[in-house]
């Protein structure tokens, strides 16, 4: 209500979230992209958490370009696509609890990206300067992961955000 007394109706887009978390996918259902796909400019949310997802295809990173958060967590992904660079929307990864052992260093091209979760992976080497160059990252969370002494070393004086480690040697609590 403004101070006349009138209300004001703001007008958002719609959003679809589209949750395909704990279906024990093996890979995105081809025929989800026949079903959204008019309504793929719309979907800000993909959550694929706790399946058993060993790779993203390209199609899926270029289908789903307006994402503004995808979840990822608990799966067997190793490596991301190279077209996850289209993802230019993107505030927020979580690929927590995967296969990682390098860093997926296209993440670091998104300029809307604010919040990289990669906890529980086995990443040892972080592209830190590539990291403090990005525009908006607030925080990556590298909880137990084996990172090396140099990144441990390097990256607090050098970066902007939040990077969270565990103490060197910590193993994560059993599931």
């Amino acid at each position: 209500m403004d101070t006349e007394g009138h209300v004001q109706v703001g007008r958002t887009e719609p959003t679809v979230q589209a949750d395909l978390a704990e279906c024990k996918l093996v890979s995105f259902p081809v025929g989800i992209y026949k079903v959204l796909r008019n309504v793929t400019d719309q979907i800000h949310l993909i959550t694929l958490a706790n399946n058993e997802l060993k790779a993203l295809t390209s199609k899926f990173m270029t289908t789903f370009c307006q994402l503004r958060e995808l979840r990822l967590e608990g799966n067997f992904l190793h490596r991301l696509p190279n077209e996850v660079s289209t993802l230019q929307h993107l505030k927020a990864i979580d690929l927590s609890r995967n296969q990682f052992h390098d860093f997926p260093e296209q993440l670091s091209t998104l300029p809307a990206l604010e919040n990289i979760n990669l906890e529980e992976n086995e990443i040892v080497d972080v592209p830190v300067e590539k990291l403090a160059a990005m525009p908006a990252l607030h925080l990556i969370n590298l909880r137990f992961n084996p990172l090396n002494a140099e990144v441990r070393v390097i990256a607090p004086p050098l970066i902007k955000f939040d990077m969270l480690m565990s103490p060197e040697g910590a193993r994560a609590p059993p599931p």
